[in-house]
């Protein structure tokens, strides 16, 4: 799962996924912003196939109109003034600006965290943080396993009641009704769900001081590669950013800041970055191409 970066160490795949969270809600530069949505879109796809193209279509694209049609409506902010709402506040280019830069870092995020539960299994976040934080550590990983699980659960809960004829019905009344009766039973599922998952941690010592686990993660040396370039990286980033990189001002004029090299360095190891996923990817297609030649 996750391909050939999913393959990799979960450390690696922790502190990529970090690093690229958190620089996609740090650098609001325009560049940044189509490079982090770019590459997130790319490597969902990569990942998810024909869903993500659905999820992009039907669930990113409406939600980033939305946000970039408020944030006019709520920010007038701004010199150059394009027009004048009917209650005389102003509709400004900046605040076009700042409600589309607002709409892509929020699509790029929903995509990386889409990528990170493909990627990130339970298994793997417990592994990282179980002896260190054991019972935070389980918390967090069910909670990121409820949603789709909870999901799943709803659409079975939801076809037994139709096909026993508990959501037929004319009228208001009865589909509330039926709601509520579907309801119930994912609440208890929920919670029944919770107490076994407990109850199982707790009978097989999960916390306990000299706990061993099994583990079949092992550190090799394409991980120790793709950690040094991470590093390398992620240092680089922060030292242009704190030298003013990828500053981009919208307000009260768009304006950019920062040298041209050394942006346009930064810029394109921000691509490398952000594309780590799909060059290995690249690279374990080339080398099963050229096995394939050869044999």
């Amino acid at each position: 799962m996750g391909g050939a970066f999913g393959r990799c160490h979960p450390a690696v795949n922790f502190l990529y996924f970090g690093a690229v969270l958190a620089f996609g809600m740090w650098f609001l530069h325009p560049v940044c912003l189509l490079i982090s949505c770019g590459t997130a879109l790319c490597w969902s796809i990569l990942l998810k196939g024909r869903r993500a193209v659905r999820f992009a279509l039907c669930g990113m694209l409406p939600l980033m109109g939305v946000t970039a049609v408020l944030s006019p409506l709520f920010s007038h902010e701004g010199a150059t003034i394009l027009w004048y709402f009917p209650d005389g506040n102003p509709l400004t280019l900046e605040s076009i600006a700042y409600g589309c830069a607002a709409a892509a870092m929020l699509a790029g995020i929903i995509l990386w965290f889409s990528c990170y539960n493909e990627v990130m299994t339970s298994d793997k976040f417990l592994y990282l943080f179980g002896r260190v934080i054991p019972a935070l550590s389980l918390i967090f990983s069910m909670a990121l396993r409820f949603v789709p699980r909870f999901q799943a659960q709803f659409r079975v809960v939801q076809n037994g009641q139709k096909c026993l004829g508990k959501l037929e019905g004319e009228g208001s009344f009865s589909r509330i009704r039926g709601a509520v009766r579907v309801l119930s039973i994912m609440v208890t599922w929920a919670l029944e769900n919770a107490i076994d998952t407990a109850d199982s941690m707790k009978s097989r010592g999960y916390g306990l001081p000299g706990r061993t686990a099994f583990s079949r993660y092992r550190f090799g040396s394409r991980d120790t590669l793709t950690l040094g370039a991470l590093g390398a990286e992620i240092l680089f980033l922060l030292a242009a950013a704190l030298r003013g990189a990828f500053d981009f001002t919208y307000f009260p004029v768009i304006s950019a800041g920062g040298s041209g090299k050394l942006t346009c360095a930064a810029l394109l190891v921000y691509f490398l970055l952000c594309a780590t996923p799909l060059i290995l990817e690249g690279r374990e297609a080339q080398l099963w191409n050229s096995i394939e030649w050869k044999s």
